[in-house]
């Protein structure tokens, strides 16, 4: 699927997409605008970078909806969600809350657990680290915005060594969870289109990494580690399991393997 180009998704959230398309960022970063109907204030979710045009663009989203900026938030702080934040902040005038200390712009950041109440929507704040130890989800209502935990095509990447692949598992778990027990209908992505099934995506996801882990096993089964260094045997393993994939994204793919080599050979 391609083609997405953003705009209103449910009654409180809009996405404004960023121009900066690649292949990691897919159709650009998404950046959240969330107000319910008839509220005179916004939140804006992953600024992006720091293009002034997309910060302009998002401006002009908050204002057609007859509203003004009041809170920033962040899901984690990879630069093409969080670059442009602070000249964001310092435009609208309002605070940059994140779980990373480094990106805030006050004294607030987030807690797991807590409920922030902003642009007339309840806004719950779940831990999701393992893409990055910082990532957040945003559940909102009948939604949930999972930045680069879940991404709206294809899959993540386990940033290793700050991405670690336990914790990201555990995080796909607790938002299967989270769907189950919830009315959860739509799920808004750091890249790429929203989607109307979150628990099949979140199956999917599941599912593509224990493939994965399966078919590095395999992997690891027919080569003798200990002639080999870290690097060889990353890359290795990107040749073989990641042979389908277009070359200008084994970089990040290795990223991943790591990641997966640490889960397998030391889980600790």
């Amino acid at each position: 699927m391609t083609g997405w180009s953003g705009g209103p998704v449910t009654a409180v959230a809009t996405c404004v997409l960023a121009p900066n398309p690649g292949p990691m960022t897919l159709d650009g970063t998404n950046t959240w605008v969330l107000s319910a109907p008839g509220a005179d204030e916004a939140v804006v979710v992953d600024p992006g970078p720091a293009d002034p045009g997309h910060l302009a663009a998002i401006t002009r989203a908050v204002a057609g909806v007859g509203a003004r900026v009041t809170l920033i938030l962040l899901t984690h702080g990879h630069d093409d969600h969080s670059a442009g934040a602070a000249a964001f902040a310092a435009q609208v005038g309002a605070p940059v809350r994140s779980w990373d200390p480094q990106h805030r712009t006050g004294e607030a950041g987030l807690t797991a657990g807590e409920s922030i109440s902003a642009g007339g929507v309840e806004i719950d704040v779940i831990a999701t680290p393992g893409h990055t130890s910082d990532s957040v989800t945003f559940g909102i209502p009948g939604g949930i915005l999972t930045g680069d935990t879940v991404l709206g095509r294809g899959t993540t990447v386990v940033a290793h060594p700050d991405g670690r692949l336990a914790d990201y598992l555990s995080s796909l778990r607790a938002l299967r969870a989270l769907v189950d027990a919830s009315d959860c209908r739509n799920l808004l992505p750091g890249h790429g289109p929203s989607a109307t099934d979150p628990g099949a995506m979140i199956d999917a996801y599941l599912a593509h990494r224990q493939q994965r882990l399966e078919q590095i096993e395999a992997v690891l089964a027919g080569l003798d580690r200990a002639e080999l260094g870290e690097q060889e045997l990353t890359a290795r393993v990107v040749e073989t399991v990641y042979a389908d994939v277009p070359r200008n994204v084994w970089p990040a793919a290795a990223a991943s393997v790591q990641a997966q080599l640490a889960y397998l050979l030391d889980p600790e």
